[in-house]
């Protein structure tokens, strides 16, 4: 909901410049406002607003599990999201971290691990 009330308040402005624009004269500049306005608008919610949205208010985020991977879990850190998989081809489970815009993402991969393999309980 929160998504949608962002791009309803991002579109009006476009809007807005247009329609000032075009009472001004001035089409050609009100559409270059617009554009800038709308280009600020996408990255802002690209590299910000979109996991903050998920996080705090209940938006909606769509990530894939590569091939061959089955997911274990995920949880949020401050306000990005860490996503646990495992590979069984390589007996790895792999830590991929999905940080505002995708920009200094981090991974760790602990080898030897299988963590859907039964363990043997221990003997008395």
């Amino acid at each position: 909901m929160v998504t949608y009330l962002y791009w309803a308040a991002v579109i009006a402005l476009v809007i807005l410049a247009l329609f000032a624009g075009s009472r001004l004269g001035h089409l050609g500049k009100g559409a270059i406002v617009a554009g800038i306005i709308f280009l600020a608008g996408w990255l802002a919610y690209y590299f910000h607003y979109q996991q903050v949205f998920v996080k705090r208010f209940g938006g909606v985020m769509h990530i894939k599990v590569p091939n061959g991977q089955r997911h274990i879990g995920s949880t949020w850190k401050e306000d990005n999201l860490w996503i646990e998989n495992f590979d069984p081809k390589t007996n790895e489970c792999i830590f991929s971290e999905y940080s505002k815009g995708n920009l200094l993402e981090g991974r760790v991969i602990i080898r030897n691990c299988n963590p859907l393999m039964e363990q043997a309980a221990p003997r008395p």
